[in-house]
């Protein structure tokens, strides 16, 4: 007899997944003898959080979803954050969750992990939330969670299986549903192409939906002769090309070179706040000739746009190419580069110094992807940084902003792609929220390289405050003694400053192969002051 749990595990074997990340629990015991027998690689997580960014950093890399398994109560209160993380970045999950028995839900009975209402409460932040009460809910019920992978801007889902439900009998489930992916209108796309053909100063927004689309965006941005500014989430995308603007459309001089083009073409990005007006002005860069490309209906109405294309991203630009007719517009790469040096000089030299120590970082590891935490060098690289692999270089610094991501996302990401060179970028504060995850990379043997940026606090929080005449009070949280964690881990660690030379000797001498390793970055008192943003 396969019961509701199993059978779950098996249908989302069927619907392409391939991992779970999660923690096992009373509630989910039939869950989990599915995930035993289906195939899928599960991994254990120390917290449900954590599991949730593992999650969101194996979507990102592997560019299809996993689930997490998590038991009801607080098992899913804490997953919420990592859920709501992925929903503000468009990036899938399923969230498998176990729930109560069905005659006591919701009733204020008293029973172990109970909430008033779950689906609701999972329902804030999950683009869709089912809950299946009885084996004939259960196809439906995965069909409605996994259309929003490919039928709109992906996020998180939530599937809830009542501890009674979870096993009974499960008769076999139906073949997944079909679902249908918008194709770029052609009539559309010959509409945009001669318009963009007409543009005599284009420039292009690359958003995160150009991550696997590089080869394309390339193309149309040389025939148009358009400079591309990359947000958060393209960086990569146009490595080291003399059309590419690898800076936040925040600064002075990007906003500058947008507001100058007679023609902008959006590509994947949902013009978020958190890229295009990081430090709260309250304004946008003016976009003449609005021309948008997005996966999201719902998108393409909050922003008016004199032609809108519901596509994919890189099945558009691929339609686009051919149709563009004429020669690029004079002086792209010449707009491109007075941009990169004008952003350069305006962000300082604390926040130089910070991106130069990146690209020492990329230089030392090519094709590494670099998992970011909210701290000073990710702050720097978000304003100006060029990665060289796309879709290589993501953090929780922008959307929403949860700190503690870069430890366990960065675990998803090794798992997504085992032959990756994988580095987390962590402050130490943050590194305080997630640190027992590192256990699970030591588990699975995982080679990244755990690199913590170490000023005793948290030094962007304290130069805010400061900045606005307020007592840096609660900014200064004694971190461990890293090394002492490291051996407790029983991983390798070293201890570097924060110069090119010696941050470049110490990667060597690490360079994880076999599991985990960690770097720490000691910040000297002098310099924590500096590091304002």
């Amino acid at each position: 007899m396969t019961t509701v749990g199993a059978a779950l595990a098996e249908g989302l074997a069927v619907r392409g997944i391939q991992v779970a990340f999660g923690i096992p629990g009373v509630h989910t015991v039939e869950i989990y003898r599915g995930l035993a027998a289906s195939g899928l690689r599960h991994v254990t997580a120390r917290h449900e959080q954590g599991a949730a960014f593992m999650a969101d950093g194996y979507a990102r890399v592997a560019g299809r979803p996993a689930a997490i398994c998590v038991i009801t109560g607080p098992g899913l209160t804490n997953a919420l954050t990592g859920m709501a993380q992925a929903r503000a970045d468009s990036v899938p999950m399923l969230v498998v969750s176990g729930a109560g028995a069905t005659a006591g839900l919701g009733r204020g009975l008293g029973y172990l992990h109970e909430l008033p209402n779950q689906r609701a409460l999972a329902a804030q932040v999950a683009l869709a939330s089912e809950q299946v009460d009885a084996p004939e809910d259960l196809g439906p019920a995965l069909d409605r969670t996994i259309a929003p992978f490919s039928t709109g801007r992906p996020g998180p889902t939530h599937i809830a299986v009542p501890l009674d439900v979870a096993s009974m009998p499960c008769p076999p489930l139906p073949l997944p549903a079909a679902v249908a992916v918008p194709e770029p209108d052609a009539a559309t796309v010959v509409r945009a192409a001669r318009y963009l053909s007409s543009a005599r100063a284009p420039v292009i927004l690359a958003g995160g939906g150009c991550r696997r689309a590089a080869a394309a965006l390339r193309a149309v941005a040389e025939a148009l002769g358009a400079p591309v500014v990359q947000t958060v989430n393209a960086r990569g995308t146009m490595h080291a090309h003399p059309l590419g603007v690898p800076a936040s459309p925040s600064l002075g001089a990007v906003r500058a070179l947008i507001e100058g083009a007679d023609v902008v073409l959006a590509v994947g990005t949902e013009l978020g706040r958190t890229d295009f007006d990081m430090y709260a002005t309250g304004t946008m860069p003016r976009m003449r000739g609005l021309v948008r490309i997005d996966r999201c209906a719902d998108q393409l109405v909050r922003h008016p746009a004199k032609l809108v294309l519901h596509a994919d991203a890189g099945a558009t630009l691929a339609a686009l190419r051919p149709l563009l007719t004429g020669p690029p517009a004079a002086n792209g790469a010449g707009r491109a580069a007075a941009t990169r040096a004008a952003a350069w000089a305006e962000m300082g030299p604390a926040l130089r110094a910070a991106s130069d120590l990146l690209g020492t970082l990329r230089d030392a590891v090519p094709g590494a992807v670099i998992v970011g935490d909210s701290t000073h060098p990710v702050y720097a690289g978000n304003l100006f940084y060029d990665h060289d692999r796309p879709g290589g270089w993501f953090n929780a610094a922008t959307g929403f902003g949860a700190l503690g991501y870069a430890i366990p996302a960065a675990i998803g990401a090794a798992v997504a792609d085992p032959d990756a060179p994988v580095i987390c970028l962590t402050g130490d504060g943050g590194a305080q929220f997630t640190l027992p995850e590192v256990m699970t990379a030591v588990d699975e043997r995982l080679p990244i390289l755990f690199l913590v940026w170490n000023n005793r606090g948290y030094a962007e929080i304290a130069s805010a405050m400061r900045g606005a005449g307020t007592p840096a009070l609660g900014c200064d949280p004694t971190p461990p003694d890293f090394a002492h964690a490291a051996r407790s881990f029983g991983i390798p660690h070293a201890l570097a400053t924060p110069d090119s030379t010696s941050l470049r000797h110490a990667v060597a001498a690490l360079s994880p192969r076999d599991g985990p390793a960690m770097l720490e970055i000691a910040i000297p008192a002098a310099h924590r002051s500096d590091e304002g943003s």
